[in-house]
């Protein structure tokens, strides 16, 4: 089957060692599932796992998470699935990608497609949703209600998990929606995809804030470049407020520590590596996520397509979401003509 990844460990990060490969093609057993990859989508967690592999036995290495597919086969104990099901899932850190025509994934983290998407669309959904969903309803305790009042700051509004979260946020939940973003461009994406405001995070954020008169910050979610804004949000956060990262190195909580802010750290990876008994919940919110989509309450953040799914498509994107200056999601969909004895 066709793939891309690394036939050896590579002597260093550059995206340049990523080949296209011809892997036997896996079998399901227990509740993993075997989906043929439609497509894939690039998250800077992708580009993070570049680099050189300690690990003999993970060579040849594939990476990738966000996928949509087909259910091809599945294990004695897989329940949830049939073959011919469409399904979309952003998979586990630990094993082997979604950059590979068929891919082994654990059917709890797994949910059906969304029916009004096509696959391109659909994998651009799975761990931003999963990501922004875990931070509002988990990590903050937020409830999907109506009801739920309050000030949501997510710092990086117009990126993939940004632009998740201030949708649920806004469709699912009565808080006021302040995105960040420091061009034109980046601004009218957040506006348009659930922000009630938007400051610019270039720029002193506390006093833009606070002309908004809204009052402290209850909740932020730092999406982007949080150590750097650690002062700002401690300016703006109200004492016993909530701070969510997803980016935490080196992060200066002296600006939180007099307000006893509550610190919570997200990563959608917890499940699947630690086998949490509860990690079916990935599966669930995905469904929720989807019906949201077929409601129309939930829109894909996709907005660069590239095709088809090989090295020189997976590099290109790699360098695109290194920039940090994407809006949305790119994906890469479909896959070259079959080579000929290729397994």
């Amino acid at each position: 089957m066709r793939a891309v990844g690394y036939a050896a460990s590579p002597p260093d990060k550059s995206v340049d060692h990523l080949v296209d490969l011809d892997l036997p093609r896996p079998r399901p057993a227990g509740r993993d599932i075997l989906v043929r990859v439609e497509a894939v989508s690039v998250n800077p967690v992708d580009t993070k796992q570049r680099g050189p592999v300690a690990d003999p036995a993970r060579i040849p290495r594939v990476l990738g998470f966000d996928a949509a597919g087909t259910v091809e086969a599945v294990g004695e104990d897989a329940t949830l699935f049939r073959p011919g099901d469409a399904v979309f899932y952003a998979g586990a850190v630990d094993r082997p990608g979604s950059n590979q025509e068929y891919q082994l994934v654990d059917e709890r983290l797994v949910a059906r497609k969304p029916a009004s998407l096509d696959f391109a669309d659909a994998a651009a959904l799975p761990l931003t949703a999963i990501t922004a969903w875990e931070t509002l309803f988990d990590r903050f305790s937020i409830q999907p209600d109506l009801s739920e009042k309050g000030t949501l700051l997510v710092i990086g509004a117009a990126g993939g998990v940004g632009s998740i979260a201030t949708q649920l946020a806004r469709e699912l939940t009565g808080l006021t929606v302040v995105g960040t973003a420091s061009r034109e461009e980046t601004r009218a994406f957040a506006l348009d995809h659930g922000c009630h405001h938007v400051v610019d995070h270039a720029q002193p954020m506390a006093p833009q804030i606070e002309a908004l008169g809204l009052g402290p910050v209850d909740y932020v979610f730092g999406v982007t470049q949080t150590p750097s804004h650690m002062a700002d949000i401690g300016a703006m956060i109200r004492p016993f407020g909530h701070l969510c990262v997803i980016d935490s190195a080196d992060l200066d909580l002296a600006p939180i520590r007099t307000k006893s802010v509550s610190l919570h750290f997200e990563y959608m990876f917890t499940r699947p590596v630690f086998q949490t008994a509860d990690m079916i919940e990935q599966h669930r919110l995905l469904a929720e996520v989807s019906r949201l989509v077929d409601a129309g309450r939930i829109r894909t953040t996709r907005t660069r397509t590239l095709r088809p799914i090989s090295a020189e498509t997976v590099r290109e994107a790699h360098r695109l979401v290194k920039t940090g200056r994407t809006l949305g999601k790119t994906v890469i969909a479909g896959w070259p003509a079959a080579r000929e004895g290729a397994s």
